[in-house]
């Protein structure tokens, strides 16, 4: 059943400004992460002003218009994992803030949030003015930031409470790898989400386990394999799964809401997908390049530029089970981690695979590939597609209705999606700056034709324009409501999501089978023709809620509405047949603790 939609606004008064500012989108199907429905959408000064059935707006003349018959339009997409200039592993990532959020755009995705990363002892403040004074000049569409918390002492905790009171920061990262450079131990990781916790920010890790990952990377060298084919081995998937599994038990043990970035690995998000099971208040982010493409008959030549932490996974069955997570709900978001470096840069750790930089492109990548692996493969439908590409991004950091919504009084950040238009991925016709694309050949289906970034048209007719600081910084709120509620035993405002917080044991206290259902998925050509938008009492207080004097995230109480069929075993589904994935236990069988 759809949900309530925005109340169109009848009268709208229209200054005398150019069309340029003012758009009119019509005959197009709005998609949003909880309803498809036929809709026109009037948009001035960059926000969304009006969205209602044809024939119930007087177009106002001066507007341009924009023809969306047979076309899907979705709200713009949301990377809430990049790494613009990043200086790192000798060498400084190849894409900018311009070069980088060109590519977001040209791609669909109209939001960026990026990573401060202090050095060990640098103060937070001087690297969030650093990044600060390297963005805002350049950046093309609207950006927020994470800060990393690469050590840890009073005078960190005294800075991550400044950046959220005073600097729009509302989620901080740690890392359990990158040992000597990044890597907190356990003790420093329950302060930091302590801290986390108190503020009200968001705790999110980097999860491989650091002391492993060295003493194989030591092992492995000192045997004579030092080429790319080391970087894997070293930091095989149950070293992922290992440190997501301890990140979720220490943020239960704090009460802090925990949210694991980038994972790679079947059994990682297996993890995630069992913590959520038990109660654990946990969110889970899948590397688009992991989705797009795995290492399987990959040559080890070729390897090296695919190096990235934890690594793009030679497991062929990888990318399904991690849109299979997606799809189910128990994985929330799609990050690119984007983070790029030119062939030169990577063949530095020709000889030695610990010093090769780590890093791969998807910033422009990411919708048009989801789209491809999820969509067009049956495996999500078109709002599931928006949950994970973007609503549940602006959920989680705080953004949401003003990002990652089609509704009235939210930012005009638009896509106008072609899903039967499709095009090849090149290193040739990018926009990022590196010189090649892990995604080199791969046939997409879904074309972002046309690309609103806060009203205006950055994308048209396969060209990209764009003006370096165009796009702002976005204060992200603490206390986001859908991470934090759970923590108080309320429901995140999804009544999907609610089973998936239930406790799944079976009455020896383990975890017997974990099956991950998808539900049918329809035609895309029925989304193209779905019902027109419909107004309801309900409908008025959304768009109110949306409306407000600094369109602040959703109030407690209503609806998110996102969808999601998790089913745990057959105690709990006795539903019939259906289409699933079944995994055994993880290596050592049953346990009763935590998995």
């Amino acid at each position: 059943m759809s949900s309530p939609q925005p109340t169109p606004v009848k009268k709208i008064p229209i200054h005398l400004q150019s069309s340029q500012s003012r758009l009119y989108i019509k005959r197009g199907q709005v998609v949003n992460h909880d309803s498809t429905f036929a809709a026109d959408i009037y948009i001035e000064d960059g926000i969304i002003k009006w969205v209602g059935p044809s024939g119930e707006f007087v177009v106002p003349g001066g507007v341009r218009v924009i023809d969306a018959a047979n076309r899907l339009i979705l709200p713009g997409g949301i990377d809430p994992h990049t790494h613009m200039q990043l200086p790192f592993g000798g060498a400084v990532a190849v894409d900018d803030f311009y070069q980088g959020t060109k590519a977001a755009i040209a791609g669909g995705t109209t939001t960026i949030i990026d990573f401060v990363l202090p050095n060990k002892g640098q103060s937070l403040l001087e690297a969030y003015d650093q990044w600060r004074a390297w963005a805002d000049p350049k950046v093309c569409c609207d950006y927020g930031l994470h800060v990393g918390v690469t050590w840890w002492s009073k005078s960190v905790r005294d800075e991550m409470r400044i950046l959220c009171a005073e600097r729009g920061v509302n989620s901080f990262k740690m890392f359990m790898a990158y040992k000597g450079l990044y890597q907190l131990d356990d003790s420093d990781l329950y302060d930091a989400f302590e801290a986390c916790r108190d503020l009200g920010a968001v705790a999110q890790v980097h999860a491989e386990n650091g002391s492993i990952i060295a003493k194989n990377a030591a092992k492995l060298l000192a045997a004579g394999v030092n080429g790319p084919e080391g970087h894997e081995l070293s930091r095989s998937e149950e070293v992922e799964a290992e440190a997501v599994n301890r990140a979720c038990i220490i943020a239960h043990q704090v009460k802090v809401p925990i949210y694991i970035t980038r994972m790679t690995s079947k059994l990682a998000a297996e993890t995630v997908a069992r913590a959520r099971l038990r109660g654990i208040i946990a969110y889970g982010e899948a590397l688009a390049g992991a989705i797009g493409t795995n290492l399987h008959g990959i040559k080890p030549t070729q390897a090296i530029y695919y190096t990235t932490s934890p690594p793009i996974r030679a497991d062929p069955e990888a990318p399904h089970f991690l849109l299979k997570t997606l799809a189910s709900g128990h994985l929330q978001t799609t990050g690119s981690d984007n983070c790029t470096f030119n062939k030169e840069h990577k063949e530095l750790g020709k000889k030695d695979f610990t010093k090769i930089p780590n890093g791969v492109n998807g910033v422009e990548d990411r919708m048009s590939v989801v789209w491809e692996r999820g969509v067009e493969a049956r495996i999500l439908s078109p709002q599931k597609f928006v949950a994970i590409t973007s609503t549940n991004a602006a959920k989680i950091f705080n953004m949401y209705p003003r990002k990652g919504r089609i509704a009235v009084g939210s930012d005009a950040d638009i896509v106008v999606w072609n899903p039967e238009a499709t095009r090849v991925i090149s290193a040739k016709t990018h926009y990022q700056a590196c010189d090649f694309n892990i995604f080199e050949g791969m046939k997409c289906h879904g074309v972002p034709e046309i690309v609103i970034v806060r009203g205006k048209v950055c994308v048209e007719n396969g060209q990209v324009r764009v003006a370096e600081g165009q796009g702002q910084f976005i204060e992200t709120p603490v206390y986001p409501s859908y991470v934090y509620k759970p923590l108080n035993g309320n429901s995140n405002g999804d009544e999907a999501d609610n089973e998936d917080h239930e406790n799944g044991d079976d009455k020896n206290g383990a975890i017997e089978e974990l099956e991950i259902e998808i539900p049918p998925i329809e035609p895309i050509t029925k989304y193209l023709a779905g019902p027109a938008l419909s107004i309801t009492s309900e409908t008025k207080s959304t768009a109110q809620s949306i409306t407000g004097a600094n369109r602040a995230p959703r109030q407690d109480g209503q609806r998110n509405m996102q969808d999601s069929t998790f089913s745990l075993s057959e105690e709990l589904d006795k539903t019939g047949p259906r289409a699933t994935i079944k995994v055994r236990n993880p290596p050592g069988g049953k346990s009763t603790g935590f998995w």
